[in-house]
């Protein structure tokens, strides 16, 4: 029988300031939003070398979801949990935090950064603005 979770409201839905995750929370939910429902052990076995102890990942996966970021299933007498805040959204919120923190809220100064530093190139930038382009007009005809 396939089990059904429970879907809890995260802290960006119940306010629209998400929470921040530290780097070694960011690191944990991404297993989770890579691989999908993971036991703890699972995601200690996936982290690298040297491992950290079963208990100091467990305590992190419970804040996680303390905070309103994983849930869980219990199957056996062990819990499942499972992603329940979406990475995209908290990547494109995290991303506009860092747009507004150091860059004045301009999405422009943000672009010429990455340009100036040689992080992308024009022709990049070209094929950025091709798609972005060709992106309106299937919504025009759609």
């Amino acid at each position: 029988m396939p089990m059904k979770y429970k879907r809890i409201p995260y802290m960006g839905e119940k306010n629209k300031n998400i929470r921040k995750l530290s780097p070694k929370e960011e690191a944990i939910m991404g297993y989770f939003w890579q691989c999908g429902p993971l036991f703890v052990r699972q995601v200690v076995e996936m982290m690298p070398d040297p491992k950290p102890h079963f208990n100091t990942v467990s305590t992190f996966v419970r804040g996680l979801e303390a905070k309103g970021w994983l849930a869980h299933e219990q199957i056996g007498n062990s819990y499942r949990y499972h992603a329940v805040a979406d990475a995209g959204e908290y990547r494109d919120k995290s991303l506009r935090g860092l747009i507004d923190r150091f860059f004045g809220r301009s999405y422009i100064s943000f672009v010429s950064s990455l340009v100036r530093e040689e992080k992308i190139s024009t022709t990049e930038l070209r094929e950025l603005i091709e798609q972005i382009e060709a992106q309106k007009e299937k919504e025009k005809e759609g």
